[in-house]
């Protein structure tokens, strides 16, 4: 059986609709920006935290909006899944990494998309939110 951990993401976007993704020090995927809660935080006092630790970006927890819970390959884990609760942060923003982050990287939707995203991303984030832009 696999381990699970739990985590809450936020989807990010800017001025021009480019989703915000993170590649945390030492891994080589990007992923959105997030975490796992502490004790006590709820998913969405979590994805706020996260969200001003990482890249400086400062939301209120009632202002996010929930977007779905996923259950994914964990991307730089070997045999760990990810419960995810994604949030989107309403409006636009731009970032600089801090804590973990190594390096940020807005994503153009309407692009090829890079080979180096984790596995939430691409099968479960991406496709709801190009379901919502249909």
């Amino acid at each position: 059986m696999k381990d699970r951990i739990i985590v809450s993401a936020v989807c990010v976007y800017d001025g021009t609709g480019r989703l915000l993704t993170v590649r945390k020090r030492g891994t080589d995927k990007f992923m959105h920006p997030g975490g796992k809660p502490e004790p006590g935080e709820t998913a969405a006092q979590a994805a706020s935290r996260e969200l001003l630790e990482e890249v400086g970006i400062d939301v209120a927890p009632e202002d996010l909006r929930h977007m779905g819970v996923w259950l994914a390959d964990a991307a730089n884990e070997a045999a760990t899944d990810i419960e995810a609760t994604v949030f989107t942060a309403p409006g636009a923003w731009t970032a600089h990494p801090s804590a973990e982050i190594a390096e940020i990287r807005w994503l153009d939707l309407a692009a090829d998309l890079p080979d180096d995203l984790a596995p939430l991303l691409t099968d479960h984030v991406l496709p709801a939110l190009a379901a919502d832009r249909r």
